[in-house]
Order: C-alpha cells, then structure tokens, then sequence
C-alpha cells in the first residue's frame, strides 16, 4: 500500500488546482482504516506471555518418588526390587466431564481403590484439553495424581481421541485433534510430570481406527512412524515412563508386530479385547489378533467389557471369566472401561448412593482375587 501511495503524481488542472488521483485516494483511505483498527485492537487479542510459558511450570512434589519406579524388562513390567507387576484397574471418564458434574473429587479415588485397582486409567480428550487451556487442565491431572500416590494406585494417561492421526480424521467431533497438537500435548505431559513415579504410563493415542474406510487410509507404517517420533519426543524430556501403543482396529489389532515392530526400548502395547471384537470360540481368535505378541512384549488390555447399551450383561458374565483368564495366565495387564454411571460399559450404576452395575461388581470380585493370588 505504501509503495503504491508513493508513486502516485499529483495532476494541475487548468485552474492550476490539483486533482486527486482516485486511487491515491482509496489508498490513503485504506490506511487510515487500517492504522485506526490497529488502534481498536482490544487488549485481551495480545499473546499473554506468562500464559504461554505453561509448559514449563514445574510443581514441587515432594511425593513424587512415594511409589517405587516402574520399567520393562522383557515381556514384563517391574518394580525396582525386581518384582514382575501385573497391573489391574479401571478408567474413570474424562476429568473435565467428572469437573463440570461436580463430582470431581478424591472420593471417586478411595472408590477405585476399594474396586481393588492398583493403576487408574485417566482419559484426556483434545477438545476438553483445548477448550479448558492445557495449564488449567493439568491442575486436574495434579490433584488426580496427589490422590492416587496417596492411595497407592499408578497412573496412566491416555491421550483419548479414536480415528486416523495420519489424515488427521476422527470418529466424533470430540475426539478432532491434529498430529502437531498431539505432540506438543505429550511434550507439555512429558516435561510437566518427568520424575513422577505416580505417573507409569502415557498411552498415547487412544484408538487408531480407519472405520472400515471411512475414515480413510493409513497403513502400519505410517502409524509406526507417528508413534515413534512421539517416544523420541517423549524421552527427550522424561526417559522413565513407559510409552503404550496401540493396535488398529479401535487398538484391538497387533498382528503387525510380527513383521514391523516399533523401533524403541522399554515401551508397551495396547489392546482393546472387548465383547463385540469376535464371537466364540474367544481363545483363537484372541491368541492370532494380540495373544501372540504377549510372548515377546508386556501388553496391557488398556480398555475392554462387556457388550454396549442395554445387553451389557446379556451373557450373565461368560465373557468376563474367559477374558480375565486369558489375559491373566498370558501375563497380560488389564483395565476396564468405564468407573463412570453414564458412559458405557458402565462399571458405576449411581455416585449417591454409590453403587456398582452388575459388570462393575464382576470386575470388583475379579480384581479382589486376583490381587490376592
């Protein structure tokens, strides 16, 4: 614009007056409207510069290393005397859900742990995640984490978005995040509890699924790809947890670890085994999609029961005693969806009074035992 205005020429007329060039004119008038907007800018349109440093605000945690340190020898998971761990427990929903309920409190914490869980599973949705602003959605991550170290229960964060990262297409609009977003989410999780034993595990992408084409193309490759730079990302700032990675087909898939595993140490895969994923016989069909991977690698069945909506117990709880079985005597870690009365599978019939569901009481008994054992 400006280079324009000077190159204009003022014209004389015969009266020797000048004559306004029209598109000096309209230029100047641009200018005017542009340097009087400049001015209008409300203060609040600014880059907050404190705001923006969030991810590099540590807390002082003094309870950081209460539980002992976890890592992965082999196929398994270890504590630092060496003890081989099998993790049970359950997810609860999203913190920002629980918040918004009211219900967000230590109490749903005291439950899990008289549910016998020994790690909690903590989904983070990238809408709630942006909408909240990461800073303030890490004080519920804090308290979620102070609680848990204090019961003596681990912590796993799932990074809870379903659909294909590679074309950046998702199954529900909740769920929409991008590949840049989902780094710089791990970068701020890594570098905000790097040191924290509390905090085992970073699931990081909740479930990798093309929805049968819908959601486009994204071959084995490419997910391992994304999955890696991720793990590099991660360890840059916190070398200790454990990455999780999930299968395809809503994680339920890891056939692809007999040919292409990820290339990078001390990590563990996902599995989501639920109801609906085949019909019986379960064994053969579970031992071809992710049975056979628990051989080499540990595998956590990070999410699973039974059958959606109405019928969630239309088996009177067959499923439940085949799946446990399996996965315990193939040393592989559990965590049922969902400590919530609203999501499904739910796990939780009422907060007040509390009460489980008959799946929730299922999942109780199976943790009591097996805890024991």
């Amino acid at each position: 614009m400006l280079w324009c205005c000077s190159n204009n020429r003022v014209k004389l007329n015969r009266s020797g007056k000048a004559i306004v060039n029209t598109k000096r004119k309209l230029n100047l008038l641009i200018l005017l409207g542009f340097s009087a907007l400049l001015q209008a800018q409300p203060k609040e349109t600014l880059f907050n510069w404190k705001a923006g440093q969030y991810f590099r605000q540590q807390i002082d945690n003094s309870e950081a290393k209460k539980l002992p340190l976890i890592k992965v020898s082999g196929n398994k998971f270890l504590n630092a005397r060496g003890d081989t761990i099998l993790f049970r427990g359950a997810a609860i929903a999203d913190p920002d859900k629980l918040d918004q309920e009211k219900v967000w409190n230590k109490e749903i914490f005291v439950r899990l742990k008289e549910f016998g869980a020994t790690v909690v599973r903590i989904p983070v949705h990238p809408v709630p995640w942006r909408m909240r602003t990461p800073q303030n959605y890490l004080k519920l991550l804090d308290q979620a984490v102070s609680w848990c170290t204090e019961l003596g229960m681990y912590v796993m964060i799932d990074w809870h978005s379903i659909g294909n990262l590679g074309m950046e297409l998702f199954q529900n609009p909740v769920y929409n995040t991008t590949r840049q977003e989902t780094y710089e989410f791990w970068r701020i999780i890594s570098d905000h509890f790097k040191g924290n034993n509390t905090v085992a595990f970073y699931e990081l992408f909740n479930e990798p699924t093309l929805m049968f084409g819908k959601l486009g193309s994204m071959p084995w490759t490419e997910w391992k790809e994304i999955n890696e730079k991720i793990i590099h990302l991660i360890r840059s700032y916190d070398p200790e947890k454990i990455p999780l990675v999930a299968g395809l087909d809503w994680a339920y898939d890891l056939t692809p670890l007999r040919i292409e595993p990820i290339e990078a140490e001390g990590i563990g895969y996902v599995t989501h085994p639920y109801a609906h994923k085949c019909k019986r016989p379960y064994q053969p069909k579970w031992d071809e999609a992710f049975g056979f991977a628990s051989g080499k690698y540990p595998i956590v069945a990070t999410e699973f029961g039974f059958t959606y909506g109405t019928n969630e117990w239309e088996d009177n709880g067959e499923y439940g005693k085949e799946i446990i079985t399996y996965l315990e005597e193939r040393g592989i870690s559990w965590v049922c969806w969902v400590f919530d009365p609203e999501w499904f599978p739910r796990l939780v019939e009422t907060w007040k009074p509390f009460k489980l569901t008959k799946s929730g009481e299922f999942f109780k008994q199976a943790l009591h035992k097996k805890n024991q054992e």
